[in-house]
């Protein structure tokens, strides 16, 4: 079996320029037969400029010339049914391609497909409604699930329960978490994480500011905070240029950065990024559309409190730790695990450990050895409450 990788068009500020490599570690460590299906980037500025979560013109600009890198493979016969086709992300246009020429190629020239799903229309809360785009996602992701040898890839058990409220008929799997490379994460910092006393008493903010990750939330606890505390430090990190899809949240933002209660990193590579987490005490994130996020593993990774909602994925990715997860959306529960976590360190590194082994769980089901993970039979509501880790 080799695996043709799908995988991201690389930005500056997004885990998509890590994930290759992270992935490859894992291939290479486990010896699997494989070939990255290379792409090509509209331009070199590796930026968000049309869109969310990535850059709209871009993804598709990526993953059409990925496509015909793999077409061209197919047509050499070079992809058979012994291997397989994995794709990062579901959403791949010109995805259409693949059943067109699947289903009139021999047996032999019929490779299983893999899709891991990020959310899209299954999810209510995800930017495709924000934008008016549910309807066509919808049936994008019905021509998904009729790709031969398609196989669903969920990464925890509440995204199951929506794929299966949208009637998905493909084989679906909970790999329970987001691909990640703890070790190449502190190879950035040169393996050394700050202590926890020595860091600047400072929560911050790494999600889009996009009205999905309730950024007014947020902005809401930092100037209830200020007048408790002054001393700390409230901080949003992003990759580009703060921008949201309504942009009072960026001018509410500007006005606390105005007042000096809100500071604002701009513009950040991976390792300043990576460094300034290194020097926090608390991740903080009020998202209602999150499907677990790279941001626990990194913050986790780095020696950084995590606290989060419990809410949608986090509750299976937290292990229901009650002190790192608060009442959705209460400002009064989690301002007062804020102040908990600003002052100790708390069980610390579980969770990244836990991701991981996200890939690995990942090749695991693609080479047949993860039936423990299947969720497409009727009693996939069974695993909700089963311990992760």
């Amino acid at each position: 079996m080799k695996i043709f990788y799908m995988g991201l068009e690389p930005y500056e500020g997004r885990y998509t320029l890590q994930l290759t490599d992270w992935t490859e570690r894992v291939f290479k460590k486990r010896s699997i037969d494989y070939k990255i299906v290379p792409g090509t980037t509209i331009d070199d500025s590796k930026s968000i400029v049309t869109g969310q979560v990535l850059d709209a013109h871009g993804r598709s600009y990526f993953a059409m010339s990925q496509l015909m890198n793999l077409v061209q493979m197919m047509k050499a016969g070079e992809v058979t049914s012994d291997d397989v086709v994995f794709f990062e992300d579901m959403f791949q246009p010109g995805m259409e391609c693949l059943p067109y020429i699947i289903q009139q190629s021999p047996e032999k020239y019929r490779p299983k497909i893999f899709l891991r799903c990020l959310a899209q229309a299954i999810d209510p809360d995800d930017f495709v409604h924000v934008w008016g785009m549910s309807k066509w996602m919808s049936l994008y992701e019905q021509m998904c699930n009729e790709i031969p040898n398609v196989h669903i890839l969920a990464t925890n058990e509440e995204m199951v329960a929506h794929m299966r409220i949208a009637n998905w008929k493909a084989p679906i799997y909970n790999i329970s978490g987001l691909s990640f490379g703890k070790q190449e994460v502190l190879e950035r910092v040169g393996g050394v994480v700050k202590p926890f006393e020595k860091r600047t008493k400072r929560v911050c903010f790494a999600a889009r500011f996009d009205q999905e990750k309730q950024p007014d939330f947020f902005m809401d606890i930092v100037q209830r905070a200020k007048k408790a505390d002054p001393s700390i430090e409230f901080a949003i990190f992003q990759g580009g240029p703060l921008r949201s899809n309504n942009e009072q949240y960026v001018s509410r933002a500007r006005s606390l950065q105005a007042k000096g209660d809100l500071m604002i990193y701009e513009n950040l590579d991976k390792n300043k990024y990576y460094e300034l987490l290194n020097d926090s005490r608390v991740m903080f994130n009020c998202a209602l559309q999150d499907w677990v996020s790279n941001t626990v593993s990194e913050a986790d990774t780095l020696g950084c409190n995590v606290l989060f909602p419990a809410y949608r994925s986090f509750p299976e990715t937290f292990a229901n730790d009650r002190n790192r997860l608060y009442i959705p959306w209460s400002k009064d529960d989690a301002f007062s695990k804020m102040q908990i976590l600003l002052n100790q360190p708390l069980s610390q590194g579980k969770i990244s450990d836990w991701t991981n082994g996200t890939i690995d769980r990942m090749i695991d089901i693609i080479e047949g050895k993860g039936e423990q993970w299947r969720r497409d039979g009727n009693r996939y509501r069974d695993f909700v409450s089963e311990a992760k880790h």
